[in-house]
């Protein structure tokens, strides 16, 4: 499946979910945090509910051969995680910017990464991206793992922490690098939103491959 490079088209339309009453760009940085751990515990919730029992043949069934199955969307993120986590904990920790910001205003390139990856009206994908080798399962051999939703589950109660100690700092001051380049840093209020919208994004692929009407029954 095809995803994950951020600079691309920006959708300028505001979503018509309740959580967008008004737009990103008005909220301060603690309304911020706290819609970023609403998303996350959406998605977690959505996964431990729908996902946990799903047979080893629903996990692995893929549409086509050049789509992504269940578990290989799970392992995608999960790879996704153990890079950012690792980078949002290390920043936070070491950062001499303690003083949080009243509001927080994204940099241009950080705006244009998350609303990249963020969904559309009716949490549709507005744009599709090659995923990078390194992160592609259908590419990389080495993506694999066996507690794919464990592990999930693992990461977004780890991210919905690292959302908590983000209110402690300063979301502007504090860059965290990119995944495909440690050169391009980002304010850590924008690699958060890019992070767990690309979340929610794959989150509604694999809601898109269970409601396929070939989706295996449980066996």
């Amino acid at each position: 499946m095809r995803n994950s490079r951020f600079l691309g088209v920006i959708n300028t339309k505001k979503p018509n979910n309740c959580y967008f009453c008004y737009t990103l760009e008005q909220m301060t940085s603690s309304e911020l945090i706290s819609q970023l751990i609403l998303v996350t515990n959406d998605n977690r919730r959505y996964v431990e509910k729908k996902l946990s029992f799903l047979s080893a043949n629903q996990l692995n069934w893929q549409k086509s051969t050049d789509s992504w199955s269940v578990k290989q969307t799970l392992i995608h993120l999960n790879e996704y995680a153990r890079f950012y986590h690792t980078e949002f904990v290390k920043r936070i920790e070491q950062t001499r910017f303690k003083e949080p910001i009243p509001q927080f205003v994204s940099s241009p390139l950080g705006k244009s990464a998350w609303k990249s990856m963020k969904l559309g009206n009716a949490n549709n994908v507005k744009r599709r991206f090659h995923s990078p080798k390194q992160y592609n399962p259908l590419v990389n051999n080495q993506l694999n793992e066996d507690d794919t939703v464990v592990n999930f589950l693992k990461n977004q109660l780890e991210l919905v922490h690292i959302l908590d100690s983000a209110k402690q700092v300063n979301l502007r001051k504090v860059k965290i690098p990119i995944s495909i380049s440690k050169i391009i840093r980002l304010r850590l209020g924008d690699a958060l939103q890019f992070v767990i919208y690309h979340n929610e994004r794959h989150i509604q692929q694999i809601k898109n491959t269970i409601s396929q009407p070939e989706f295996p029954t449980k066996r």
